[in-house]
């Protein structure tokens, strides 16, 4: 494997002198602090950390985020302490690797529940969200890298990786790291269903290479006839995941799968958008209903296109996408194309972070998946307008509860045992009073005695409906002997 720093120069050009030596030095202090340190596969650990060095570099991260996504585990991995960084590289730097340390200490438990909570905790744990995104590349290498371990490990962590990493990247508008997170963990997923697949693709061509490029030629002549400058066509071949989750949604009817290939075209304004889409629609038959205009109504997570599908003239179909340059890179690299610090300053606000990721838009989707307009308001209330606090169990496991939620409302959602027989909690290693106000990034750690139950009083300082609900219920069950036992 090349490891030299002319390999992440190589995919950023107008890189000053000034960065190209940072990241030279990042390169060498990482390659000397994991020196005899070796992966599950052989190769030096090294590898690893500038494998995820070059992913961020594809995603033209800027050369401190390089920087540190190089060294992202050498405070964890190595006896580099947190000083001797912050004197070599400098403050900014060593936050930003301390941040994906801690975020490496974060587990998803398989509980469905958590999986939202967990990806909104990603951001609201990292100061600064460029440690989400080196997060988001070192798992990239990892996951390709997963035939090393036992399969057990590899079936937890590619499950990891769909449910967490890739949806992550999709809410954080990166298109192309979410597909190529979804296809390197698929097999260990799904392994059957990702057999399936591979054969029906095998078989799906709906336009062949010599049609497609009749079409690429006419569509450019016919461009530059009406001025329509294209600064570039190129075509995409949907990701097998991506297939794979399309098939299910129509029961595996081939059929009603058109874009399979598609075309894009790149042009310099969105009114050239337009204009070419008109040029387009008077070549060929558009196929009904196949429109879509999402510059006019982005989705979600920000993507911006027009999206056409047409009849190419011999029996075949082909999915045409029209957009910006601007638009393309947000389509592909999402909030990285976004992260030019220069104007945005070193450190996100949480203001800044809500308004460029857009985590209510997700109020779109979620109208989709409720049925009942009591529920989703219910939902709505809990999850969006009431604030947050995201707290870890001492395994590293995200609770999200509401904001002034108490140590009893955390031990009630992580079991209602545990709950009913609380004799004391650790806040951050520290004895602390049950009434504790908990907030962003606390540890608490439960002490549980068979002999200990719920107070009355306790109704007074818990937060959550499930905790007063269950303080209630054991009360109700266990109230005479309560009763007695405290009147001794």
């Amino acid at each position: 494997m090349d490891t030299s720093p002319q390999r992440i120069f190589d995919l950023l050009p107008n890189l000053s002198t000034k960065d190209r030596e940072l990241i030279s030095r990042a390169c060498d202090f990482a390659q000397k602090a994991h020196n005899g340190q070796l992966r599950k596969s052989g190769e030096p650990y090294y590898n690893h950390v500038f494998a995820t060095g070059v992913n961020l570099a594809q995603l033209k991260m800027d050369a401190d985020t390089i920087a540190a996504g190089i060294m992202h585990d050498v405070l964890e991995d190595t006896d580099i302490t947190e000083a001797e960084m912050t004197k070599a590289f400098g403050e900014h730097i060593t936050k930003l690797v301390q941040g994906v340390t801690k975020l490496g200490k974060l587990r998803y438990s398989g509980v469905e529940r958590h999986v939202e909570s967990l990806r909104k905790f990603f951001v609201a744990m990292a100061d600064d969200i460029r440690v989400v995104v080196i997060k988001l590349c070192d798992r990239l290498h990892n996951i390709q890298t997963l035939q090393y371990v036992s399969p057990e490990k590899q079936h937890r962590i590619a499950l990891e990786t769909i449910e967490i990493h890739a949806r992550l990247a999709d809410r954080l508008g990166m298109g192309r790291l979410k597909a190529e997170l979804e296809d390197a963990a698929f097999p260990y997923v799904y392994p059957q269903e990702y057999h399936e697949t591979l054969e029906i693709f095998k078989t799906l061509r709906p336009i062949s290479d010599e049609q497609l490029e009749k079409v690429v030629a006419k569509l450019e002549e016919e461009l530059s006839i009406f001025d329509v400058h294209i600064e570039r066509i190129d075509s995409r071949i949907k990701h097998l995941y991506s297939l794979w989750q399309k098939l299910k949604r129509y029961r595996m009817d081939l059929n009603k799968i058109y874009d399979i290939i598609a075309l894009r075209i790149i042009v310099p304004t969105p009114s050239d958008c337009y204009q070419a889409l008109g040029v387009i629609h008077g070549l060929y038959r558009p196929v009904p209903g196949r429109f879509k205009d999402y510059i006019a109504v982005p989705k979600p997570n920000g993507y911006r296109s027009l999206h056409t599908t047409i009849f190419s003239g011999d029996g075949t179909t082909l999915e045409i996408q029209i957009r910006t340059r601007e638009m393309h890179d947000e389509a592909e690299y999402g909030i990285a194309s976004h992260l030019a610090y220069k104007e945005i300053g070193k450190n996100l606000s949480e203001t800044e972070i809500r308004r460029r990721l857009g985590w209510t838009k997700d109020l779109i989707e979620w109208q989709k998946d409720v049925e009942h307009h009591q529920e989703f308001m219910k939902n709505l209330r809990t999850d969006f307008f009431e604030k947050r606090v995201f707290v870890l169990t001492p395994k590293g496991d995200v609770i999200d509860l509401p904001e002034g939620s108490t140590p009893i409302d955390f031990a009630y959602a992580v079991h209602s045992d545990i709950g009913d027989h609380i004799a004391g909690v650790k806040v951050n290693g520290k004895m602390s009073p049950l009434d504790t106000k908990l907030q962003n990034r606390d540890v608490v750690e439960i002490d549980v005695k068979e002999s200990a139950f719920p107070k009355r009083k306790w109704l007074d300082f818990t937060r959550t409906t499930l905790a007063k609900r269950k303080i209630r219920q054991y009360i109700r069950e266990h109230g005479g002997l309560l009763d007695k036992f405290l009147t001794r």
